[in-house]
């Protein structure tokens, strides 16, 4: 069941949704708009490994100006909202407004976990040659009721509000 957006506004302000900071003017019908934060991360090469456990990343604030993001990259951004639940399970998708110009969020890990509240890793891909604002409204996040024993998620991502890239075990065994 998922959770229509006047239900999102009680179960937050009941505390059993997390959305901070939360602005009314971004409910929708059943979801919530969420903002993109003002780091982006790009990997430093064209060539990756799946396999490879170091994948340098370079770092870069979106200037006031807007950052033009290029076709070929996976760019990794995160959430301005700091967002999650330990009682429903949210999901992160793009705005269709922006997939129509070629810009596509959330991807390949939309589903978030019960538990996990925080600024929420994005990957971000485009088309066309695309100018980005810090601020803008990027996607939207939807919670859905879980059913049966719940247990909450308590690894590595849940802890963590900047742009990550793929988990490197020395890091994984670090956070523990």
């Amino acid at each position: 069941m998922i959770l229509t957006g006047p239900e999102i506004v009680r179960e937050r302000e009941a505390g059993r949704i997390t959305i901070e900071p939360f602005d009314p003017a971004q409910v929708n019908p059943n979801s919530y708009n969420y903002r993109l934060g003002a780091t982006l991360r790009v990997h430093r090469s064209h060539e990756l490994d799946a396999r490879a456990t170091a994948r340098p990343l370079d770092e870069f604030i979106i200037p006031a100006a807007g950052a033009l993001l290029l076709p070929g990259r996976i760019y990794l951004g995160t959430t301005l909202e700091s967002v999650g639940s330990t009682h429903y399970v949210p999901s992160l998708i793009g705005r269709s407004s922006l997939g129509r110009i070629g810009m596509f969020l959330q991807f390949s890990a939309d589903m978030g976990n019960l538990g996990a509240v925080h600024r929420w890793t994005l990957e971000i891909e485009v088309v066309h040659p695309t100018l980005v604002h810090a601020g803008d409204r990027t996607g939207q996040i939807t919670f859905t009721a879980a059913c049966g024993a719940v247990r909450l998620y308590d690894g590595h991502f849940g802890r963590i509000s900047e742009a990550t890239a793929p988990a490197r075990p020395e890091l994984l065994a670090a956070a523990r």
